[in-house]
This record gives C-alpha cells, structure tokens and sequence, in this order.
C-alpha cells in the first residue's frame, strides 16, 4: 500500500470544510468549545459506525451508491442548511441546540455523503485491495474515524477561537455557512449528472 498516498487522501479529505467541519465550527463559535464537544463525540461514534458499515459492505455499497447518493446529499445539506439558517445564539435559548448533541453528530454521518466516500474511497483503493485481515481493517476503520475526529476537532477549536465574533455576526455567519452548505451540495450533485 501506498502510505503516503493512503495520509493525503484521509488527511486531506478529512481536514478540508465538508458538513462535520462546518458544524463542528459553528457550534463551537455558538456555545464554546466544551459545550460543543457533545456533537463531536457524536462525530466520532457515528464515524466508527459508518466506516465500520463501509469495511463491511464496501463492494455492494460502492456498487448501489450511485442511486442513492443524490437523496443522502440532499437531505444530509437540507438538514445542516436549515439547521444553520434557523439557529439563534446560545443567549436565546435555553440550553445546547439539537445540533450540538452527541446524537445530532452521530446521526449527521448517515447522511453525509463525504462520510461515506472517505470511507468507500479510502477503504476500497488503499486498504481492502493489500489487507484482509479482519483485525487490520478494523484498526483502519478506527484510524480513519479517529482522524476525522480530530479534524472536526480542530475545527472547533477554530470556532471558539472566534466565538465573540460569531455571535456579533450571527445572521451573518448563519446565512454564509448556509449558503456555502448549499454551494458544496450543488457541487457533488453536478458531478453526478456529467
């Protein structure tokens, strides 16, 4: 296996603003980066859970994604559209959001489809063609949760860095994050229709 390969793929997929990165930033420029924390365990167990599903059934998944791959980009950017558009600073009401959960995170990565293409893509190409070991692929399964992990980490360290800043600019910030969500889904639905 090409390793160096392998890391600039998952690093780079992992680290660039897809759905997980922007909510993780943005529930963190809300509430802080504690209280967002919540969201991004559910990140990390929804992670597991799908690149667990996509190590099990990489084949047949690589083969019926394309059917259904417009549905899970719609309404995995609807939800995180609307969800960002309608919410209100952490003044206004009275506790975390429903995006700030560790459900809410755990649920977002059934329908992010940039969840299960770093899956089957990272999977498929680099690690099921040189490894069958059970035991390997799970190591990779969690190699790969872990790093998106720490991506939306990240990201919401950057988010509590400007936390002041958002809530000064929420509408602002809301509708642009909004937008850009909107931006990136047209993106991959063009893909699919060339």
């Amino acid at each position: 296996m090409n390793y160096a390969a392998f890391l600039s793929y998952v690093l780079l997929t992992a680290f660039t603003p897809g759905p997980n990165n922007i909510m993780s930033m943005t529930n963190a420029g809300k509430y802080g980066f504690k209280r967002a924390f919540p969201f991004n365990v559910g990140v990390l167990l929804g992670f597991l859970a799908v690149m667990t599903i996509c190590a099990v059934f990489s084949t047949l998944l690589y083969r019926e994604i394309p059917p259904v791959k417009p549905y899970m980009l719609v309404l995995g950017a609807g939800y995180i559209a609307y969800s960002v558009w309608r919410d209100k600073p952490h003044k206004e009401r009275g506790g975390l959001s429903q995006t700030n959960t560790v459900l809410s995170g755990m649920l977002l990565q059934f329908v992010n489809v940039k969840c299960f293409l770093y899956g089957i893509t990272a999977l498929s190409s680099f690690v099921l063609p040189h490894y069958s070991s059970p035991l390997v692929v799970a190591l990779f399964v969690v190699l790969l949760s872990v790093i998106g992990f720490v991506s939306t980490v990240c990201w919401a360290l950057f988010g509590a860095a400007f936390e002041r800043f958002f809530q000064r600019h929420a509408k602002l910030l809301n509708a642009a994050m909004a937008l850009l969500l909107v931006w990136s889904a047209w993106t991959m639905v063009k893909e699919l229709l060339v």
